[in-house]
C-alpha cells in the first residue's frame, strides 16, 4: 500500500485564502510602487518646468512697451498712400505736403 502525503486535488479552505492573500498582497506592493513612481515623476517634472521658468526670467529683459501710435495695418496702410498719391496727382497737395503725410504715414 502507497501512502500519500497531504491532500490530492482541490486545495483545502486555508490553502484558497493563503493564495489569494499572497496574489492580493502582491498586487498592492506592485500598485504602491507604481504610485511612489508616478509621484515621483510628476515632482521632478514641476521642478524642471520652475527652473525652466526662473531660466527665462533671468535671461530675457522685459520686453519695451509698444509705440502708442502704431502704423495702420498693410491693406488700411496702402489704401491711404494710394488717397495720398491720388491727391498728389491731381494737385491738392503740394510736393512737402505729400512727403509730409508719406513720412507720417509710414511712421
Amino acid at each position: 500500500m502507497v501512502f500519500r502525503a497531504g491532500r490530492v486535488g482541490r486545495p483545502g479552505l486555508l490553502g484558497t485564502v493563503a493564495r489569494t492573500a499572497v496574489v492580493a498582497g502582491t498586487a498592492r506592493a506592485t500598485a504602491n510602487a507604481v504610485d511612489r513612481r508616478a509621484q515621483q515623476k510628476a515632482a521632478e517634472q514641476q521642478a524642471y518646468a520652475q527652473q525652466q521658468a526662473q531660466a527665462q526670467q533671468q535671461n530675457y529683459p522685459p520686453l519695451p512697451p509698444e509705440p502708442e501710435t502704431a502704423a495702420p495695418a498693410g491693406d488700411d496702410l496702402i489704401a491711404k498712400l494710394q488717397q495720398l498719391g491720388q491727391l498728389h496727382q491731381s494737385g491738392v497737395l503740394t510736393d512737402d505736403e505729400f512727403a509730409a503725410a508719406k513720412a507720417k504715414l509710414l511712421g
